[in-house]
């Protein structure tokens, strides 16, 4: 059976879309849904730390969004840039708007006297800048504005709102710049609701996977066997790795934080065969549609796998039919419709529960998407 884009499409009405932050990150509501029964419970994210028990492993993203939006000039209006990546020191991959004003050789005037080359060109907007200064990266703290998603609407450089989103498109646990999209689920911590974890037992692990353009790449193809997913980058210490394995091994459940903690855990894995997550990316099988991630039981299954420590590189795309081998529960933001991440949360829960939960979550006014409220996956 072939699954098609249109299997996780539902109707979101605009107003629900979170423009802005709450007041106070953990206002937030969450939604709580349990893959054993089927129940949804509302809560909120206050209460986050009741779900979890002593022994636990927390598992964060620790990368830091860098202020990777700025406008330049070329001598005939302002073009806004996207700074996705660094190749190489002074050299940026960047994707611009109005893409059809910025030619190869072009001369671009940014402000606080930066100044770029376009020495390569590319598809879909994609273009190289050269800048005659190492430290872009330096300049774009101090001109640059937060990455939002286009769902957020903004005005052109105002510089009224970038303070606030500069500092809430961001964890509080933020630590190694290199991400163009916030790990969503980990906007709802403060740093009183993880000390309040740290109290009741749970551990922590920190790995880092760079939100890249994988996490905005739309599907053109209608079967989601046909799509491939963009690479992205990330990292898994020796201690994170250490922390996880043994959480495994003593049969203690793994909570990721937001689905590039998925991707990333997913994506380490290696078993008696070193066989990676990569490689795994299983084509749908029977029961997918209603049920979802690993059995869960008291103690949790031991597991064979093992998480590699290391620098590596994905384009896993999980969708229903994947075998969830490291993660036991789930919190995440709610998605886009027809998005990859929400195939993902369709894996790990199912697809007929996941759309029930939002179609709940729309009668019950949540609020949406990056800004938005989050729900806990048991």
């Amino acid at each position: 059976m072939h699954l098609l884009i249109s299997d996780f499409d539902y109707d979101l009405p605009a107003e629900l879309i979170a423009q802005r932050p709450l007041a106070r990150r953990d206002d937030s509501r969450m939604m709580v849904v349990s893959r054993k029964d089927g129940r949804i419970l509302h809560r909120r994210f206050k209460e986050f730390p009741n779900h979890l028990n002593k022994g636990g492993v927390l598992v964060l993203n620790d990368t830091k969004v860098i202020p990777a939006k700025a406008w330049g000039n070329r001598g005939d209006g302002s073009v806004e840039f996207l700074f996705i990546k660094e190749k190489v020191p002074g050299f940026w991959d960047v994707l611009c708007k109005p893409a059809k004003r910025v030619r190869l050789s072009d001369k671009i005037i940014f402000p606080d006297g930066l100044e770029a080359k376009v020495v390569e060109t590319g598809e879909e907007g994609r273009r190289t800048l050269a800048f005659a200064v190492p430290d872009v990266l330096g300049h774009l703290k101090t001109i640059g504005f937060a990455p939002l998603p286009p769902y957020i609407k903004r005005k052109k450089e105002d510089v009224r709102e970038r303070p606030n989103d500069l500092n809430r498109y961001q964890t509080v646990f933020a630590a190694k710049d290199g991400a163009i999209a916030a790990p969503t689920a980990g906007l709802h911590f403060t740093k009183d609701i993880l000390r309040t974890i740290e109290d009741k037992g749970v551990s922590f692990a920190r790995v880092t996977l760079d939100v890249g353009l994988a996490t905005f790449q739309p599907m053109r193809a209608e079967r989601l066997e046909d799509h491939k997913m963009l690479e992205e980058s990330y990292a898994v210490s020796d201690a994170a790795a250490a922390e996880i394995n043994r959480a495994n091994k003593e049969r203690r459940p793994v909570i990721a934080v937001g689905t590039t903690i998925v991707r990333t855990l997913e994506s380490a894995v290696q078993s008696g065969c070193e066989e990676t997550a990569a490689s795994m990316n299983i084509r749908g099988s029977p029961p997918f549609l209603k049920g979802g991630g690993r059995e869960l039981s008291k103690p949790f299954p031991q597991k064979t796998y093992q998480i590699r420590s290391g620098p590596g590189r994905t384009s896993l795309f999980i969708y229903p039919g994947f075998e969830f081998k490291v993660v036991d529960r789930l919190l995440t933001n709610f998605h886009l419709p027809r998005s990859t991440l929400l195939m993902l949360v369709a894996a790990f829960a199912g697809r007929d529960l996941i759309l029930r939960a939002y179609r709940e979550a729309v009668r019950e006014k949540y609020r949406f998407f990056s800004y938005g409220d989050c729900m806990l996956i048991l």
